[in-house]
């Protein structure tokens, strides 16, 4: 019988001991002069820098969104701008989305509601629901009701592009009502500086963005968000010195552009964009590129060469970015007023306001103008032309044209937009690897197959195949 207890002893010895030692090793990691509680205030200051260097970044901006709307082209390693593109291309934006982001964003709302900071609550909803519809206007389907959770959904469910976007409404008019510019201060706030009346004038214009989303499948619904918004007082962006937007400062805490630029030389201004401001003596043509070192020329670069045919336009006989967005110091746009006013001129075309479309469509054009500092001599010229001023026989084109433009650098936004609109009409890369379509999605990243896979298994078969080509929702034509 003593022999039987003898595994017995030794086995509650051992985890005696194994519980013995992890807890002096628990013990020995925690740092007893920090605090182990995070504080709303360096989470939120990270949410925002994350979500904005990867936005206005590399992966998800200048070697992909901006080469598929033709904003930028590559003039080295081309496979990119051609459309050959594995998964892990688009991984960091998902990423960072969901495991900074959102994560972040998440535990603020938790301690909002534990402190009773109605404000930080309504900033993290904007700013949640910001990288929510940047997710779902690349991807599609994505995980949305239990994202951000991990110790309860280590594999959360995708939500349909629909639930997503109007879970999103929903956060933002919630988000609308927590704000309170009278009510605590928040910190962290590297965006507005705890300016609540500002953060109001954001949720809004998210508010209206998202209800242009969703406008050719659920007309009625897009029409009440606009209603819903004049009820409040239209409480809008009213000016750029309003724009939501990251303004960077010097290394390291420069804008990415001006970063990659410092150690590369892959890319150009897209023929596309040079050729259409050039044929429209568009004053923003300074500004969006600079003169080509040996030409001193404004001379853009085809999208999609092969490699050798980009080389052999020459890296000094081409555009480069201009100086304006090569500063450490340019900032990153998340919204603008001149995109409020181009939202508030297609509502106003569609008839969900009785508002006048062509006033507030060339107030946008001169917003952007006015934006980059040109002149209100030069701003009056430029839209007194035929070709700039609104038709409103075809007010996608006039405004998708413009808002193109007006969008410059900020790719993903660039890019939802000319799905949804339809304009510019833009060509396929020369050497393009779709036979002779475009891009008109982000594919999930290759991760999802095996962390996620009945989720990804799902979306797939509710959206499409798992494809640069497969169409999303809200993009009906």
């Amino acid at each position: 019988m003593k022999t039987k207890y003898i595994p017995f002893l030794l086995s509650s010895l051992l985890l005696l001991t194994f519980s013995s030692c992890k807890k002096s090793l628990d013990e020995a990691n925690v740092n007893p002069n920090a605090s182990e509680t995070a504080q709303p205030e360096f989470l939120l200051t990270a949410a925002i820098k994350n979500t904005a260097d990867t936005y206005w970044g590399t992966a998800n901006n200048m070697n992909s969104s901006l080469l598929f709307v033709q904003h930028w082209a590559a003039i080295q390693y081309t496979d990119a701008d051609r459309y050959i593109l594995p998964n892990t291309s688009f991984q960091d934006l998902w990423t960072v989305g969901y495991s900074k982001s959102i994560v972040n964003l998440n535990q603020i709302l938790k301690i909002a509601e534990a402190n009773g900071n109605s404000n930080y609550k309504g900033v993290a909803l904007v700013l949640r629901s910001w990288v929510f519809c940047l997710e779902t206007d690349a991807y599609g389907d994505v995980p949305y009701t239990q994202a951000g959770d991990i110790a309860t959904y280590l594999a959360p469910k995708y939500d349909s592009q629909k639930d997503v976007y109007l879970g999103l409404l929903n956060d933002l008019k919630t988000a609308q009502d927590a704000l309170n510019p009278t009510g605590t201060a928040i910190r962290g706030d590297v965006i507005y500086a705890n300016n609540i009346a500002k953060w109001k004038k954001f949720a809004n214009a998210l508010r209206l963005r998202i209800a242009l989303r969703i406008a050719d499948r659920e007309p009625a619904l897009a029409k009440e968000v606009f209603t819903s918004v004049q009820a409040e007082g239209a409480n809008l962006i009213s000016s750029n010195a309003e724009n939501a937007q990251l303004t960077y400062k010097s290394s390291p805490n420069q804008n990415p552009v001006s970063n990659i630029f410092d150690t590369r030389n892959d890319h150009r201004i897209s023929k596309t964009m040079v050729d259409r401001l050039k044929s429209l003596d568009d004053p923003r043509l300074p500004v969006y590129a600079s003169k080509a070192d040996s030409t001193q020329l404004y001379t853009g670069v085809p999208n999609g060469l092969l490699t050798g045919d980009a080389a052999a336009l020459g890296l000094t006989r081409t555009s480069k970015p201009g100086a304006y967005f090569l500063a450490p110091a340019a900032p990153a746009v998340i919204i603008s007023y001149a995109e409020v006013l181009f939202d508030r001129a297609e509502a106003a075309a569609r008839g969900f306001t009785t508002e006048n479309a062509a006033d507030l469509y060339k107030q946008a054009v001169e917003a952007s103008l006015a934006q980059y500092g040109i002149s209100t001599t030069e701003t009056n010229a430029y839209t007194a032309k035929p070709e700039v001023q609104y038709n409103a026989a075809n007010y996608k084109k006039s405004i998708g044209d413009q808002k193109w433009i007006a969008l410059f650098g900020q790719g993903l936004e660039a890019f939802a937009e000319w799905r949804r609109l339809d304009y510019p009409v833009l060509t396929p890369a020369v050497a393009g690897a779709l036979n002779g379509k475009m891009p008109v999605r982000f594919i999930y990243p290759g991760t999802e197959q095996a962390l996620n896979p009945e989720g990804y298994k799902a979306a797939v078969a509710n959206q499409g195949a798992d494809l640069l080509t497969t169409k999303l929702w809200f993009d009906v034509n």
